[in-house]
C-alpha cells in the first residue's frame, strides 16, 4: 500500500523566471545587502565644509565604520533605501516615516570612543529645522530672532535623532572629562592639548620688511587673499594657518615672528554654549566644563543647569521645569539628577571655521554613527581638470 500520496512530487520542473523577474530578485538582494552593510558595517560620506581643514578637506570622500564603536540600531526603521532625511531631487519631503520610532540600542563595539578620534554624528541640535535655511542651528535663529519669528518666516520640522544632519569633528573630550580652553589652546583635564599639526587656527605674522615673493606664502599654504592687517600695525597681518605651516614661516628670513591671535575675553560673540548671560565666555576662552558620564551626579542649581539643562531635558526625555525657585524633574522636587548616558565634545580642526560643541555643547552617545577611517576620493572642483583628483590623498588614514 502506497503510504507517500500525500507528499508533493518534487520531480516536477520548475517554472523558470521570467528576465523581468530575475532584474527585480537581483536589485532587491541588492538594495538588502548594501543596506545592511550600510547600517552595520561602513559608510560612505562626503566633507561638505571646511570645519576639519586641513585635516580634511571639502571634497574628500571618507569611509566610516559603524563596527568600532558598534552599530546603532536604527531608530527609525521605516525609511526610503541610501536617503538621509530627505529625499533626492526634493528640499523637504521627509525620507523616513517616523510613526515607528525603536528606543537607542547598539551593537557590541571593538573600542569606546576616545580622545582625537575623528567622529560622524547626528547633529544634537538639529532635532528641530528651519527648512529654508538648514545650514544655521534652529536655536541660534531662535536666539537672535525671536522664536515667533522664525516660525513665521521658516518651515518648521522636527526630526528624529538618526535622521538629523551629520557632522564629523574630532573628539577633544570624552565623558567624566573636563573641558576647557584659554587664549585658542584647550586643556583637558588640566593638560594642555595642542592643536593638531593639521588643525587651524589664526596667527598674527609680523613682517621685517615688504621686500619678498608672494609665492613663497602660498608655497606654504597661505590664502594670502583672506589675510588682515592688524589695525595700527601695518607690519603685521592675521591669516588662517596650522601649526605646520607657522613654523615653516617662523623660518623665513623675512618674518619677524609668528604667535597665535585668539579672541580676547570681552562679551561673547555670537551664541557661545551654554549662552550664559553669567558666564563671559567665546570660542577660544571658556569653561571649566565637565562632560556628563552615566551614573555621574550633578549637582542642580543656577550653576549647573544652564550647562545640563539640555542633556537633561532634551537628550534625556525629562520633564523639567523651575517653580518658585526649585527645580522639579518630572514633576518630583530635585537637587541632584543621575545621568543615564554618556556625552562627548567634539571640535573641528579648522578652529574659526567649525560650528561644533563651543556653541551647541555635548553629544549623546545616541547620537554617534560612526568613526572616520579613511579617505577613499578626493575632489578638487576649483582646480583644472587633470589636478581635480588630489591623488596624494587617496586612501589615506584618517588622525
Amino acid at each position: 500500500m502506497n503510504y507517500k500520496f500525500w507528499q508533493k512530487k518534487t520531480d516536477a520542473p520548475k517554472k523558470k523566471k521570467t528576465k523581468t523577474r530575475e532584474w527585480v530578485d537581483a536589485i532587491v538582494f541588492a538594495v538588502v545587502a548594501a543596506t545592511i552593510i550600510r547600517v552595520f558595517f561602513i559608510e560612505a560620506y562626503t566633507i561638505p565644509s571646511g570645519s576639519m581643514e586641513r585635516s580634511l578637506l571639502i571634497g574628500d570622500f571618507l569611509f566610516v565604520s559603524k563596527v568600532n564603536y558598534g552599530a546603532r540600531i536604527p531608530m527609525t526603521p521605516v525609511a526610503f533605501p541610501f536617503a538621509h532625511h530627505t529625499l533626492p531631487l526634493t528640499t523637504s519631503t521627509k525620507a523616513y516615516w517616523d510613526g515607528v520610532q525603536w528606543k537607542y540600542h547598539r551593537l557590541p563595539g571593538l573600542s569606546e570612543i576616545k580622545r582625537n578620534d575623528v567622529v560622524v554624528f547626528n547633529f544634537p541640535e538639529g532635532d528641530t529645522v528651519a527648512v529654508e535655511n538648514q545650514a544655521d542651528s534652529y536655536y541660534n535663529m531662535v536666539r537672535t530672532m525671536g522664536r515667533e519669528q522664525v516660525r513665521n518666516s521658516f518651515t518648521i520640522v522636527d526630526r528624529p535623532v538618526d535622521k538629523r544632519e551629520n557632522f564629523i569633528k574630532r573628539c577633544i573630550a570624552i565623558s567624566g572629562d573636563v573641558i576647557s580652553m584659554k587664549n585658542g589652546v584647550a586643556n583637558v583635564n588640566g593638560k594642555d592639548e595642542p592643536l593638531k599639526n593639521t588643525g587651524m587656527m589664526p596667527y598674527k605674522i609680523s613682517f621685517k620688511t615688504n621686500d619678498f615673493n608672494i609665492t613663497t606664502l602660498t608655497d606654504i599654504g597661505l590664502e594670502t587673499g583672506t589675510m588682515q592687517q592688524v589695525v595700527g600695525d601695518p607690519s603685521s597681518y592675521v591669516a588662517n594657518a596650522s601649526p605646520e605651516m607657522a613654523d615653516k614661516l617662523r623660518s623665513l628670513d623675512f618674518i619677524k615672528s609668528v604667535a597665535l591671535s585668539p579672541d580676547s575675553i570681552g562679551p561673547e560673540q555670537g551664541g557661545v554654549f551654554p549662552n550664559d548671560p553669567n558666564r563671559v565666555w567665546n570660542r577660544d576662552n571658556f569653561g571649566p566644563i565637565k562632560v556628563p558620564a552615566k551614573g555621574w551626579t550633578v549637582k542642580i542649581d543656577s550653576l549647573t543647569m544652564p550647562l545640563y539643562y539640555r542633556a537633561i531635558r532634551t537628550y534625556e526625555g525629562n520633564k523639567v521645569e523651575k517653580v518658585n525657585g526649585v527645580w522639579y524633574i518630572n514633576d518630583k522636587p530635585a537637587t541632584t539628577y543621575t545621568f543615564k548616558m554618556n556625552y562627548f565634545w567634539m571640535m573641528g580642526d579648522n578652529r574659526h571655521n567649525s560650528a561644533d560643541s563651543r556653541y551647541w555643547g555635548f553629544v549623546p552617545e545616541d547620537h554617534i554613527v560612526g568613526k572616520a577611517l579613511f579617505v577613499w576620493m578626493s575632489w578638487d572642483s576649483t582646480a583644472s581638470f587633470l589636478h581635480k583628483i588630489r591623488w596624494s590623498r587617496l586612501f589615506m588614514g584618517i588622525h
